[in-house]
């Protein structure tokens, strides 16, 4: 698929800043978006690790710029990059251009492969570090003593369109 078969849908504009022709023709409908981690990642990240590490096989998420995708080595989800890299030959090297704690995590798991993170710059996803153990925990209990925490309701229009994205997404064959 070539970029020109996307349209980039804008959720705060009026439909989605595309025509209705736009959409019609369009074989990808792309959200307008970010992942703060992922934003970070450069073409310069690519270059830097690729000067730093010989051989380097650079990995990233789908969640990178354009840019960044089509610099790197080998792309997919994070199910991709795990797979990858427990198949990885002993003694390769690996960037992975995706979240912190999951290229720690597969730096401890495999040390029989260099691992390193694409971007020499620290960066912690806020976010993903809002899920700790402690709310884990305390949503759990709740919901044992029949309380149901952070609920969240859309209308009905909304909620069977989400339906049928997700149905589409989990009936995709695995990457």
């Amino acid at each position: 698929m070539s970029l020109d078969d996307c349209v980039v849908y804008d959720p705060h504009r009026p439909g989605g800043g595309l025509t209705p022709r736009q959409l019609q023709d369009a074989r990808m409908i792309l959200w307008r978006g970010h992942c703060s981690v992922h934003g970070r990642f450069t073409v310069q990240n690519v270059t830097d690790v690729r000067a730093r590490i010989p051989g380097v096989n650079v990995l990233v998420h789908p969640e990178c710029t354009h840019e960044v995708v089509t610099a790197a080595d080998h792309v997919g989800s994070t199910e991709h990059i795990i797979r990858m890299l427990d198949a990885a030959a002993p003694g390769s090297a690996w960037a992975l251009g995706t979240e912190l704690n999951l290229v720690r995590r597969l730096a401890a798991a495999h040390p029989d492969k260099q691992v390193a993170f694409l971007d020499k710059t620290v960066c912690y996803c806020s976010t993903m570090n809002r899920i700790d153990l402690p709310h884990l925990v305390w949503s759990l209990e709740s919901l044992a003593a029949g309380t149901v925490r952070n609920v969240i309701t859309v209308d009905a229009d909304t909620a069977h369109w989400a339906r049928v994205a997700l149905d589409q997404m989990l009936a995709l064959p695995g990457i």
